[in-house]
């Protein structure tokens, strides 16, 4: 099989020639800045440069020497985009670790140490503390109460930093002929690789009204304010359909699979009970679904962290196929239990390796034994491509990712 084959079959729930993997095509389990740096050094690859594509998680965009070295199977379109070198310049955010990022993104450093960061505003939008490696939202538009009407809800979702700090290739949204270009490259790409092709949409729900309200806020609005939060919900939705209408337009019968996120639990179980799921974001997360599904070729995939084991019956009538990143170390997400429950109906992208115990702070041959267990349980019968349960942060060691791929290809 080739690549784009290979994950058509996982997807499908046939048995691929060999268990498909993914690297880098979505900036929740991809890798950050400095893992990837101490990997590509520990390699001796020849080609160093370290692209920081998503800002705000600094988190690195691979490059193709080290995609084909371990044979990554799916791209995220957003790379064709900014495969100009005039699109980047040079920061060091991090100290010891140089990287490349968007020319828009010009954070400026205090004299205290901290990293703020403009929007398209103007105003600090994101701060990064001393020591960290990622930035904080600073504003929250709708922090102190709902607004009257919803005409102004582009500009208060681009004062966040997860509206104001977008990826590629949506950084470039408002530049004339976007939707045309869009078309134009991802038809270049099916041209030119045979890898599977993978658009983030984002188009979140629950965790657009964390953004905007502030998450103590929104969980209680949940039940203290029901009808606003059902307004914001409605507003949010218009504007993702319309989103979505342009999308599929523009690259719907080239892509094999669109990525909406929505953040739904922590490591000791969802941020809601089943019923408010049910109230407030099935019936609007299977609209969309059921939108793409009507106006595009694509499979639908749902980022979604932490333990939702209760919410996935739903996530599935919602036309949900594909879980990602499948976040096996939080509670009730067993490989086994998931597997047998529920991979007929899903494709689970991740669940591979436990980044926040394991991947860091193993040793290499734990780190294999771990691998090769889930590999075990979720590579049978198709329906699974290797991923691990969110980004390889900064504290992975490079030998325990050498240990990962080397467990993945023995496995194979």
């Amino acid at each position: 099989m080739n690549h784009r084959e290979r994950i058509l079959s996982a997807i499908n729930h046939r048995q691929p020639d060999r268990i498909p993997l993914d690297l880098g095509a979505t900036p929740s389990s991809g890798i950050s800045v400095v893992a990837y740096q101490n990997l590509v050094n520990h390699l001796g690859l020849s080609n160093k440069k370290n692209h920081a594509y998503d800002v705000i998680q600094q988190v690195t965009q691979p490059e193709m020497e080290l995609l084909d070295l371990w044979g990554v199977d799916v791209f995220d379109i957003g790379r064709f985009f900014n495969a100009d070198e005039n699109y980047w310049h040079s920061l060091e955010l991090i100290e010891g670790y140089p990287a490349l990022y968007p020319k828009w993104f010009s954070p400026e450093k205090q004299a205290n140490g901290v990293w703020l960061a403009p929007g398209k505003c103007g105003e600090f939008i994101g701060k990064m503390p001393v020591g960290a490696t990622f930035f904080d939202q600073l504003i929250f538009p709708y922090a102190d109460a709902y607004p009257e009407n919803y005409q102004n809800l582009g500009f208060d979702m681009s004062r966040t930093v997860w509206g104001g700090f977008g990826f590629t290739p949506f950084d470039r949204i408002d530049e004339p002929n976007f939707w045309t270009s869009l078309r134009e490259k991802a038809l270049e790409a099916l041209a030119n690789t045979d890898r599977a092709l993978l658009i983030g949409v984002g188009c979140n729900l629950f965790e657009w009204g964390t953004f905007l309200r502030r998450i103590d806020n929104f969980l209680m609005d949940l039940y203290m304010e029901p009808e606003n939060v059902h307004r914001l919900l409605d507003a949010l939705l218009e504007k993702h359909l319309e989103f979505l209408a342009k999308v599929c337009e523009a690259v719907g019968d080239i892509v094999d699979i669109i990525k909406f996120g929505d953040d739904l639990g922590t490591n000791t179980g969802p941020l809601f009970d089943t019923e408010t799921y049910c109230e407030f974001f099935k019936p609007r997360h299977q609209m969309m679904c059921d939108f793409v599904k009507k106006h595009s070729s694509a499979h639908t995939m749902l980022h979604s962290c932490g333990g939702i084991y209760e919410l996935i019956p739903h996530l599935i009538e919602a036309g949900f196929e594909i879980l990602n990143p499948v976040q096996i170390n939080a509670i009730n997400m067993k490989p086994a239990d998931l597997k047998r429950e529920f991979g007929k109906d899903l494709t689970f992208w991740g669940g591979g390796v436990n980044t926040q115990s394991v991947l860091n702070r193993a040793t290499p041959q734990q780190v294999k034994d771990h691998v090769k267990q889930n590999l075990e349980i979720f590579g049978k019968d198709g329906g699974y491509v290797f991923n691990t349960i969110h980004n390889i942060m900064p504290d992975v060691p490079a030998e325990n990712l050498v240990a990962m791929i080397e467990t993945l290809h023995e496995f194979r």
